[in-house]
């Protein structure tokens, strides 16, 4: 009696193990993807978030580590948030600009992971690039320049484009379902993108100006992209302060070039630019490095913030 209960006991696991397992082919419920099939994706912050959203679309359920408002380099991850990694189908994020997402993507264990410095070449910036000075000040942050390389690639509508069909690849892989959605998503965000970028080329044009000042070099690919020289009162981290030295650099820059603004940006703290602007008398802007997407934003997502930017460059830069 024992032994027969004990085989039908076997064979009705076995059973409902396959079942379990054609279930689980048709609609994974687990880890990888969410209940109603969809492919989880954690992004890194906003940029990567956007893209993820973008080429997704329905078929992808995204989470973003970096909350809005938060300044993205300063992220530390909790428990919850490095498990949750780790559950996710896919991970998008740029390596090299936040250490703490670095070092839990690479224990994670996720197999899909798109990281947006590999799709575009990353450069240096606050060196001569093609007869320009492109300089990021007397601060460098290491925790986001990683070996100097600026991170700020997604400010360059072309640049971003590249890292789009990168993560487009990534997803992919990760879904093959729907690869064809995918594609289809991309090719329509590259055209906005390419869109994006000439508006960009034909509005800074005719300018008088090419130089701007801004607190936080985030806008070395950018300025290089349009023929514009970035001049950043703090260098690449956003909270540093400039010396004095910097300081008397940037007063001969602004008289020499017809400086008319001074920009600064929606989440680091201002005062800095408003200081040397009273100091110059020029005035003050937003220049959004579009890290984050909060209520005091100028638009409502990735595009509606970089045409502010460019609205606000024309103006500052005596576009015609």
């Amino acid at each position: 009696m024992n032994i027969r209960r004990h085989i039908s006991t076997a064979t009705l696991a076995g059973v409902s193990a396959l079942g379990l397992l054609a279930l689980s082919a048709c609609s994974p419920a687990s880890g990888a993807h969410t209940e109603d099939g969809r492919l989880r994706v954690t992004a890194s912050f906003y940029p990567m978030e956007f893209l993820a959203q973008q080429i997704g679309g329905k078929y992808v359920e995204v989470t973003d580590l970096t909350k809005p408002g938060v300044e993205p380099h300063d992220l530390e991850l909790t428990p919850k948030q490095t498990a949750e990694l780790g559950e996710s189908g896919a991970i998008v994020y740029l390596k090299g600009l936040q250490p703490a997402v670095d070092d839990a993507v690479t224990q994670s264990g996720v197999k899909h992971v798109a990281d947006a410095a590999s799709f575009t070449p990353l450069e240096k910036h606050g060196t001569e690039v093609d007869g320009h000075h492109h300089t990021t000040g007397d601060n460098h942050s290491h925790s986001e320049a990683e070996g100097g390389n600026d991170p700020h690639i997604w400010l360059d509508p072309v640049k971003y484009a590249e890292v789009a069909k990168g993560v487009n690849k990534t997803l992919a892989q990760a879904d093959p379902a729907h690869k064809a959605d995918f594609q289809k998503n991309t090719d329509a965000l590259v055209e906005k993108l390419d869109g994006l970028n000439k508006d960009f080329r034909d509005g800074l044009k005719k300018r008088s100006s090419d130089t701007f000042l801004t607190t936080h070099a985030a806008f070395g690919y950018l300025a290089e992209r349009y023929g514009l020289t970035e001049e950043a009162i703090s260098g690449l981290d956003p909270e540093s302060e400039p010396s004095a030295h910097r300081i008397r650099d940037l007063h001969t820059l602004a008289t020499r070039h017809h400086v008319s603004t001074v920009f600064f940006e929606t989440i680091a703290n201002p005062a800095t630019a408003k200081a040397l602007a009273g100091d110059l008398h020029l005035k003050t802007d937003v220049l959004d490095p579009l890290e984050g997407i909060t209520g005091k934003s100028r638009g409502k997502d990735y595009f509606g913030v970089q045409r502010a930017n460019l609205a606000a460059l024309q103006k500052a830069l005596g576009s015609k």
